[in-house]
């Protein structure tokens, strides 16, 4: 199997403000260019694009092309069960919506200090496993967002994981709240194969200062900025498959152009990173990966990544950005709040994959955005 997966996770749209107004058409012709070109993996989950991501693949792929044409995961969303029950009702939801009668692969979703001991009460594994044995699943493991050492507890307690999902990419490989080389060192150490997400940093990593873009360039002049990302992560030994959130055929086009015949980074390419990776520390100043977690249920209706992204883009272009504007399109609606309306809750906190502390940042951003 080629190691690059099509993460459903940041679908095209048609509104650019509303992540249910996805652009089917052109879903169906990435997902028919990328199984023509000889990739199969697909990767989607429950929650993702406000819940319609699962209908978007059944609408593209499993009505369109034969079950044995691809390779389908979702995702049990741990942080959403209340009770046992909770567990068929949502894989049965999952099967009518995306149009299958089993999946390929089958996560546990975002297990950390807040979700796992959700999956440990109601013993979501051990539903695994029953669903394993009937042959509703093929393969079972789960996503993971946060440290090493509860990363190797988990992985004591349930040797019955076939892979771990990771975030990895060449920016967090060392760094301190992420941990993706210590993470994949702990799966490594227990035989477990790798599944990177947000390997562009929720495309953080394709949009980087001019310097280190420069710097890639010089490199290797026909590759994007994007394709170090996604290579970093596939040159790891251990990693399985690399998921990229797609969000246009453009992308597609691009990770396909040198993923089809992958090739491992060399030892000098290694070093271009590392000189790269401290350019692109220097200059990001939130690293947010715009997954969309800390939005739902923010009682002042916040979009919290779209406000740091705004964030970043007035820091690195000052004059030149036009963050402010675009910060005022959302301050003119109702539907949205404003950075200065953050009650400091930090219900959102709690969400954040990326443990940043969104309460106290959001004092920044209301500083820029929302100033007379």
């Amino acid at each position: 199997m080629k190691k690059l997966g099509f993460g459903m996770m940041r679908l095209p749209l048609l509104d650019p403000n509303d992540v249910t107004k996805v652009d089917l058409d052109q879903v169906c012709r990435m997902a028919d260019a990328f199984l023509q070109a000889g990739f199969t993996y697909f990767d989607t989950a429950y929650m993702y694009h406000s819940h319609m991501s699962e209908i978007m693949f059944r609408e593209a792929v499993a009505k369109r092309h034969p079950r044995d044409s691809y390779f389908l995961t979702t995702k049990m969303p741990t942080m959403f069960l209340k009770n046992a029950s909770d567990h068929e009702r949502i894989f049965q939801e999952q099967c009518e919506k995306c149009g299958v009668t089993y999946f390929d692969n089958y996560l546990l979703h975002n297990l950390n200090t807040r979700n796992y001991p959700i999956a440990e009460r109601l013993d979501t594994f051990g539903f695994g496993r029953q669903l394993k044995a009937e042959g509703r699943i093929r393969h079972l493991g789960f996503s993971f967002h946060d440290g090493p050492e509860l990363l190797e507890k988990i992985l004591l307690a349930h040797p019955e994981t076939e892979f771990v999902q990771l975030q990895l990419n060449y920016i967090d490989w060392d760094n301190e709240n992420i941990q993706s080389r210590k993470c994949y060192e702990v799966c490594e150490k227990y035989h477990k194969p790798v599944i990177v997400m947000e390997p562009i940093k929720g495309g953080t990593l394709a949009n980087i200062v001019p310097e280190a873009a420069n710097l890639f360039k010089a490199q290797e002049p026909d590759l994007s900025v994007a394709s170090w990302a996604i290579r970093f992560a596939a040159s790891q030994p251990n990693v399985m498959m690399v998921l990229s959130g797609m969000s246009n055929m453009e992308q597609m086009a691009d990770n396909m152009s040198y993923m089809k015949d992958f090739k491992p980074l060399t030892a000098g390419e290694m070093n271009v990173i590392a000189q790269v990776v401290q350019m692109i520390n220097a200059s990001i100043a939130i690293p947010c990966t715009a997954c969309g977690y800390c939005v739902e249920g923010c009682p002042k209706h916040i979009p919290i990544p779209k406000y740091f992204a705004f964030y970043n883009q007035q820091k690195q272009f000052d004059e030149k950005s036009n963050a402010k504007f675009y910060y005022g399109n959302y301050k003119a609606d109702a539907a949205y709040g404003k950075a200065v309306d953050c009650i400091a809750c930090k219900q959102c906190e709690k969400a954040c994959p990326q443990h940043l502390k969104i309460s106290e940042l959001m004092k920044d951003v209301s500083a820029i955005f929302d100033a007379p």
